[in-house]
């Protein structure tokens, strides 16, 4: 039988480390192979062993296939950065859900990689990036869109690596941009 390699990674080790002494505490018998790899699995967000191994076997296919850019609406780039003003903040919360993921994309930009932020220190973050007034709105929009994560008591929040559309990209650039002039 032929085993494929894979790396595996987490970004916290201390909630890998949780996550497992709970799933040990929960089993009654030492965990066999399957038991600890699906534990593992698990602490780093799969399912269990078989989506992890899925993941990575689907990842090193599509990057053997040659990537096709994907195309940038610039008239759409241009009407969605009319919801943020000159210093870059996002001045109202858009009607259509195109429209919001775009925006949601631009303040998931401003997310500082790999921290760990807790409610406090989130509500500040996002104070300073819009004008609303409704950053519970924004939180939970960025946590039901896929953009973050929190803890089920929501004490932590992380933002989660993604690559963006080609569209917030654009955006994300053409505000930059315009912070700069």
């Amino acid at each position: 039988m032929s085993r494929t390699v894979f790396p595996y990674a987490t970004n916290d080790i201390s909630a890998l480390a949780r996550s497992i002494g709970r799933e040990l505490q929960s089993t009654p018998e030492k965990p066999g192979h399957v038991q600890i790899l699906n534990m593992l699995a698990r602490g780093a967000g799969f399912r269990n062993f078989q989506h992890l191994r899925a993941q990575h076997e689907a990842e090193a296919r599509l990057e053997r296939a040659p990537a096709a850019p994907e195309p940038v609406d610039f008239v759409r780039v241009e009407r969605i950065a009319r919801y943020f003003d000159a210093a870059g903040r996002f001045i109202r919360w858009p009607s259509k859900a195109s429209h919001r993921d775009l925006c949601l994309w631009v303040m998931w930009s401003r997310w500082p990689a790999g921290a760990v932020l807790a409610e406090r220190e989130v509500n500040h973050l996002l104070a300073a990036h819009h004008l609303f007034g409704d950053h519970a709105l924004l939180r939970r929009e960025m946590v039901d869109a896929g953009l973050l994560t929190r803890t089920p008591d929501c004490r932590e929040y992380r933002r989660l690596e993604k690559k963006p559309p080609a569209d917030a990209v654009a955006l994300i650039r053409h505000l930059s941009t315009r912070l700069q002039s």
